[in-house]
């Protein structure tokens, strides 16, 4: 059944997930949900979950471009254990991030329904707009983005990536063939989910190949970005910034240098979901 919901404008909550199978990504997904949003912003309550696709429907072709048999997730590593049902599988998902998390308290921050709401929220990365926050597989935390004035003009602070640090250590710590292991051994109920998000014909894959080649094309942005508030949310000043898409939005956010780490790992997660030879 399709049930996308009606578009929402939404520009300080538009973005809050990567993916699960980007544990990389997942594990700072919530800083991007706050990135935009000025201190004064409250947090959103935490909501049922709704998957939801948002915007025009993403091309659902019939023509399977990347099969997820093709990836390459190692011989030593692919496991043998049976699936839980999708409606029964935040356990086994919340143990896995955890584990990748070491410990901390990233699991408390987990929504219910994970993996719906992964395929979601990868569903409108390549999109201009998120629309219902309700589709984030992480509850909002604190904080906010951290600017300054420069020549009259409100600008996003070269500090302010240090506050993706605990993020970026777990981006450099997951071993991409694990994860990619994972997420071939649990493809079925990612597939299943982006049928019941309404593509019955859609293969899950393939969006998730289109989403990181979309975030791997986000522009290399060096000089600082101006931002203007808008209501309770910043926007960019720079139209053409303000006009990327979700996935390429966050990469200019957390700036040049996590940017730069953030796609070598994609490109490695990238190859290996295209069956290519990665070293460990």
């Amino acid at each position: 059944m399709n049930r996308r919901a009606p578009q929402q404008t939404s520009y300080g909550g538009w973005i809050a997930a990567i993916i699960v199978v980007l544990a990389v990504v997942v594990a700072g997904i919530y800083l991007v949900q706050r990135a935009m949003h000025p201190a004064s912003s409250p947090a959103p309550s935490p909501s049922p979950p709704s998957t939801q696709a948002v915007q025009q429907p993403a091309s659902a072709s019939s023509t399977i471009q990347h099969p997820i048999a093709q990836a390459n997730a190692g011989p030593a590593s692919a496991s043998t254990a049976s699936l839980p049902a999708l409606t029964d599988s935040d356990a086994s998902v919340r143990e896995m991030l955890e584990s990748m998390a070491h410990g901390s308290s990233f699991g408390s921050l987990l929504q219910s329904q994970i993996i719906s709401r992964v395929v979601a929220t990868v569903d409108a990365l390549p999109r201009q707009g998120m629309g219902s926050t309700n589709i984030l597989p992480l509850r909002t935390p604190s904080g906010t983005m951290l600017t300054q004035q420069v020549n009259g003009a409100t600008v996003i602070t070269a500090n302010n990536g240090g506050r993706y640090a605990p993020y970026m250590t777990v981006l450099n710590d997951v071993d991409p063939h694990a994860l990619v292991a994972w997420y071939k051994h649990n493809y079925p109920l990612f597939q299943e989910a982006y049928r019941e998000l309404g593509y019955p014909h859609g293969y899950f894959n393939d969006r998730l190949i289109v989403a990181i080649d979309d975030m791997l094309a986000a522009p290399d942005v060096r000089d600082p970005v101006a931002v203007v508030r808008s209501g309770p949310h910043y926007h960019f000043v720079d139209p053409q910034l303000q006009s990327l898409s979700n996935g390429q939005k966050l990469m200019v956010r957390m700036g040049p240098g996590n940017e730069e780490q953030f796609k070598a790992k994609l490109r490695m997660i990238r190859a290996l979901l295209a069956g290519a030879q990665v070293a460990h």
